[in-house]
């Protein structure tokens, strides 16, 4: 056997090693992969986001608080004065609230916040022009 075909046989003889060594590398790795998937577990989506907190009252519960606890105390300042005893519910303004917007939302939740502000502002006064009065 002349050199040039010895070589050309060394060639052929590595060339195929080298691609059985390819082949089995592929196959081993598509056998990889396809034996993964047979391990499989259910699939669980993410949990939705939680709901956005609210830094912000609605715009009706605000109204509602703010005219609420300023007509409480105007009136808890006006019975205080007055020498009346502890009356809120009395005030036509905590029987029939005013200042209610329907386009903020019903009526029944401003009413609501509306006297739970106006006892809280009448307390707030009646009990601040008692602790003035007996010193």
């Amino acid at each position: 056997m002349k050199p040039a075909q010895r070589k050309a046989a060394h060639t052929c003889a590595s060339h195929a090693k080298t691609s059985r060594s390819v082949l089995l590398s592929l196959a081993g790795i598509v056998a990889l992969m396809a034996t993964t998937g047979c391990a499989s577990h259910p699939y669980y989506p993410p949990p939705p986001p939680p709901p956005p907190a609210y830094a912000q009252r609605p715009p009706l519960i605000d109204l509602a608080e703010h005219n609420g606890f300023r007509a409480g105390t105007d009136e808890g300042a006006r019975d205080a004065y007055n020498g009346r005893g502890y009356r809120p519910q009395h005030d036509r303004n905590f029987r029939d609230p005013p200042g209610y917007d329907p386009a903020l939302g019903p009526f029944e939740p401003y009413r609501h916040a509306f006297r739970g502000a106006y006892l809280r502002g009448y307390d707030n006064r009646n009990a601040s022009r008692h602790e003035t009065s007996e010193c």
